[in-house]
């Protein structure tokens, strides 16, 4: 019963989080945010549905709780909530800018260009090994490491044109540059 509880926890945490990414990426882009990287989205959320139900298919009967994996499991969890509250209302699942924003430097983002993104490729390895699913862990991880270095392409990309000096950018209005400074380079958002 409790493996199937855990999954279930893990679901139902991804679909909370899910509500709250949808929430502040309606308020990013009607603050003129600008969204990137749109066709990979879908396989994301595809590749997340099948990777819980792979779990819960791949079941060992009687299910067995491997200790070390879980406890790494929650650790993992700790440093996702590390993240989201870093990043606060920037936080979506999607990439989205927001010209004239500054980078979040706070939180992990002091230390790692993308945490999050080594946070989800450390839960999709670990929770099939709480069950002792290695086959799961491997397959889902090899296809989580190709879709994250097409978005990690397309997210540097998006940062990179931020980075680049700009007279007028197009999304603002001739003579109303975006905030510079050492207060904007302490924030992220993207």
């Amino acid at each position: 019963m409790l493996p199937y509880l855990i999954i279930a926890a893990v679901a139902l945490q991804r679909l909370i989080e899910v509500g709250y990414a949808r929430r502040n990426t309606r308020a990013l882009l009607m603050r003129g945010g600008i969204e990137a990287g749109r066709r990979h989205y879908p396989l994301f959320v595809l590749l997340h549905a099948a990777w819980l139900l792979a779990i819960l298919v791949a079941l060992p009967e009687p299910p067995v709780i491997h200790a070390a994996p879980l406890v790494i499991f929650i650790l993992l969890q700790a440093a996702r909530l590390w993240v989201i509250a870093s990043l606060g209302p920037y936080w979506t699942t999607r990439i989205i800018t927001l010209p004239g924003e500054a980078l979040i430097r706070r939180g992990p983002y002091r230390y790692l260009r993308h945490p999050n993104y080594l946070i989800v490729a450390g839960e999709i390895a670990v929770l099939p090994l709480v069950f002792g699913e290695v086959w799961v862990a491997l397959i889902f991880s090899v296809l989580n490491a190709t879709l994250l270095a097409w978005r990690i392409h397309v997210e540097e990309g998006v940062l990179r044109e931020r980075m680049m000096p700009q007279t007028h950018p197009p999304s603002l209005p001739s003579g109303h540059l975006p905030p510079q400074g050492p207060k904007a380079e302490e924030r992220n958002g993207c």
